[in-house]
């Protein structure tokens, strides 16, 4: 039997067989069981609770568990969900070895809860980008963005850590699936603007400030960019003679990063005229939905790796949101849009109620230690924040803090 499923069954039958243990599962929610029958049963559980059943009043101690508990919980939520039956309600309770390890078992619940929902909002992001790329917008995928890291937030306030950046210590998960190809029109895009750049005098002071040779989807392109902006930023000239040999003296065309064929439709190129703003703004839009899927792609693979705990896979899902974020940071300074000021981490800001400080240290301590009060949850600003202006050229509760 799989652990989370394991998990689920024993929690539900410490709850049939010991209805007050309700009360210590106050920080797990019905949308945290990955069966629906679970998440019904749950459901109904917590209502019958509040309804003031008896089965929950009553003294349990000696083993005894009123028959009504069982057969009210089973008759309601028979009513939402299929596959529950008296047979499957024996299974729940014979698959929990000790009622008063409910909260033990609901950290495994919360646990399988946080990596799905992690992986759900992965792959959102990763669907919104390829949309966006197709279609030239970025709005989507920075909506998408931010609602990835406000999860995260929350969800690491829900574990009871902070939603700290933390660096893998190995080498980044490999991606889930490759990334698609440069479209032959972002190519053509990008080969344009460096030739613009090459012929037209102080043609890169439009884009120098926010443009890197990272944007570029073709890695010979970005090098080649790199050359015109070590001559910019030299003071020297840039034209056809400087930039090629810039690219001789740099080693990209012995080492077969570019050559003659490819530089030629560059640096050979005769009455080029446009912007060089806007062509350069069209890389960088094509840059933050490509660094947007290559995000998504680490962190739903982060989330498949079963050894990492809640808080570390938090922890690297906001690093692997880093790049997006610079990008984004210089996609608005490219637009003259100021940085937001708001926090996609501010719910977790204003502390954890006592209750649910309580409640995750019962989960994380022994019980003779459980009345100690927790330091409140006080989780650092949105990830990689990027505070950036237009610089126009001239021209509610938590589990196990413990564990890692």
């Amino acid at each position: 039997m799989e652990p989370l499923l394991a998990g689920e069954q024993a929690l539900l039958g410490a709850v049939l067989l010991d209805p007050r243990q309700l009360r210590r599962l106050e920080w797990l929610e019905p949308r945290d069981f990955h069966r629906p029958a679970h998440r019904a049963l749950f459901s109904v559980l917590r209502e019958l609770r509040d309804a003031g059943h008896p089965g929950f009043a009553a003294d349990s101690d000696d083993g005894e568990v009123p028959l009504e508990w069982l057969t009210d919980s089973l008759t309601l939520a028979g009513e939402r969900t299929r596959g529950l039956n008296p047979s499957y309600l024996h299974t729940l309770v014979a698959a929990c070895p000790r009622p008063g390890h409910a909260p033990l078992y609901g950290r495994i619940v919360l646990e399988g809860s946080i990596r799905r929902t992690v992986t759900e909002h992965a792959e959102r992001l990763l669907a919104v980008a390829e949309q966006g790329l197709a279609a030239g917008e970025v709005e989507g995928t920075a909506h998408q963005a931010d609602v990835l890291a406000g999860v995260l937030a929350d969800l690491a306030g829900r574990w009871g850590a902070p939603p700290r950046l933390q660096k893998p210590a190995t080498a980044p998960a490999p991606a889930a699936a490759p990334a698609a190809e440069p479209s032959d029109d972002a190519l053509a895009d990008e080969q344009f603007l460096l030739a613009l750049l090459v012929h037209q005098d102080g043609a890169i002071s439009e884009v120098f400030d926010w443009l890197r040779p990272g944007d570029f989807a073709d890695p010979g392109h970005g090098r080649l960019y790199r050359c015109l902006g070590a001559l910019h930023h030299r003071g020297e000239p840039i034209d056809p003679v400087t930039a090629q040999w810039e690219v001789q003296r740099r080693g990209l065309l012995a080492d077969g990063t570019l050559t003659e064929e490819r530089l030629t439709p560059i640096l050979g190129a005769h009455l080029v005229a446009g912007s060089a703003e806007w062509l350069g703004e069209q890389v960088l839009r094509a840059s933050l939905t490509r660094t947007a899927g290559h995000s998504a792609r680490q962190i739903t693979a982060l989330a498949a790796d079963e050894r990492l705990a809640p808080r570390q896979l938090v922890g690297q899902a906001l690093h692997a949101l880093g790049p997006l974020e610079e990008v984004r940071a210089r996609w608005r300074t490219a637009n003259g849009h100021p940085s937001p000021g708001t926090d996609r981490a501010a719910p977790a800001e204003q502390g954890a109620p006592a209750a649910r400080v309580s409640a995750a240290l019962s989960r994380s301590t022994p019980q003779q230690h459980a009345a100690k009060t927790a330091p409140p949850v006080t989780p650092t600003a949105r990830t990689g924040a990027a505070s950036a202006t237009r610089r126009r050229p001239s021209s509610s509760s938590s589990p196990l803090r413990s564990a890692t």
